[in-house]
């Protein structure tokens, strides 16, 4: 008998604590004094550590409180009012952030096109471009990409690299919403060798919205400029945002914390591992395959409504993401005892379901 509790384990990577390397960062930076508003230590070595990390010692970093935060303010510092971006309709920055990047920028427009995956392609970008190029519309300034994507798909270096070269041809910036980066790195890099460098900069990224919370931080993002020039006051528009925190050490001792450690890419493979299990325990014990290959810490699924209604009712948390299917995320914090149970309980689920289930294709007793 299981003695795991049924919960958020699935519904989000937001769901999980923060992770032992940044707690024990944040008890550390809780001693004493320091300076406000980021002139402390910790913050630049954050800092340091994130342009090592990338390879690039130009890079600009700021600390934000938030993702919206950090998308918004980077399109801003891109965009102005009259500007567009060009980004997929399933990307976070269109479905998932009330507004808000046309609301620090303006009035930006977002020009969402579809994809295969919800990824961006060269082909979808220039459909995009072609559709009008007078005054009366708003002019394309930025491309915007989710890596990883809302439907857990990953951009391989060669397509990012794709994206920068029309980003380039055509006087674009290219920004990356990297919620997820670490999970995206830790995929791509497991099979190529790829550096956090060869997804970003070298790829002709521009801004790079590096993610934190779903990496096991608490209330801590970066926004990292790879080309200087666009981060110029870019600390007037953090300032402005709500989002220059006064004890800004314990912000950034969490990043000091997971990347002296290594942890942040550890706990990003472990989530990706968790995730590759999650789906082989659901095909080979249900017969279940995923909707969607994958390739980092998502896993989607289809579920006869009785039956994901049976495992709510059992208190299982997860989300149905339009067409892309049911989905469970799985996190640093992830144990193999909660893939064991979520397993065991939609087993039962199903066998307990009058109808025939989307599950297995097979009836129920």
């Amino acid at each position: 008998m299981s003695n795991v509790v049924p919960g958020w384990q699935f519904a989000s990577d937001n769901t999980a604590g923060i992770c032992p390397e940044a707690w024990s960062a944040l008890e550390a930076a809780n001693v004493g004094y320091a300076p406000s508003y980021g002139d402390d230590r910790w913050t630049a070595r954050a800092s340091d550590l994130i342009r090592a990390l990338f390879e690039c010692p130009r890079a600009q970093v700021f600390f934000l409180f938030n993702g919206t935060a950090a998308n918004s303010l980077s399109l801003a510092a891109l965009c102005r009012s009259y500007h567009g971006v060009i980004c997929h309709e399933q990307a976070h920055i269109n479905t998932d952030e009330c507004g808000a990047p046309e609301f620090f920028s303006q009035g930006a427009k977002l020009l969402s096109v579809p994809g295969p995956g919800a990824k961006l392609t060269p082909s979808a970008v220039l459909r995009a471009l072609d559709r009008r190029d007078d005054v009366h519309s708003s002019k394309p300034r930025a491309i915007s990409i989710s890596q990883t994507t809302e439907w857990g798909s990953v951009y391989q270096p060669a397509e990012v690299a794709a994206l920068g070269e029309l980003a380039r041809a055509h006087g674009l910036a290219l920004h990356m919403d990297g919620a997820r980066f670490a999970n995206a790195l830790a995929a791509v890099g497991t099979g190529t060798g790829a550096h956090a460098a060869d997804l970003t900069w070298r790829a002709g990224v521009d801004v790079l919205s590096l993610g934190g919370t779903k990496c096991g931080l608490n209330t801590t993002e970066a926004v990292v400029f790879f080309q200087p020039q666009l981060a110029a006051e870019f600390d007037y528009r953090v300032k402005q945002g709500a989002q220059l925190a006064s004890k800004m050490r314990f912000q950034t001792s969490q990043w000091v914390g997971v990347l002296e450690s290594g942890a942040w890419q550890r706990h990003a493979a472990h989530a990706n591992a968790s995730a590759a299990r999650l789906a082989a325990s659901l095909q080979s014990e249900l017969g279940l395959r995923p909707l969607r290959a994958v390739e980092a810490n998502a896993v989607f699924i289809e579920l006869d409504p009785g039956v994901a209604d049976a495992m709510a009712k059992a208190g299982w948390h997860f989300h149905r993401m339009a067409e892309a299917g049911y989905r469970l995320m799985c996190s640093w914090a992830t144990r193999q005892e909660d893939l064991d149970a979520f397993v065991g309980d939609l087993a039962r689920c199903h066998a307990a379901s009058p109808v025939k289930s989307a599950v297995t294709g097979r009836p129920g007793p």
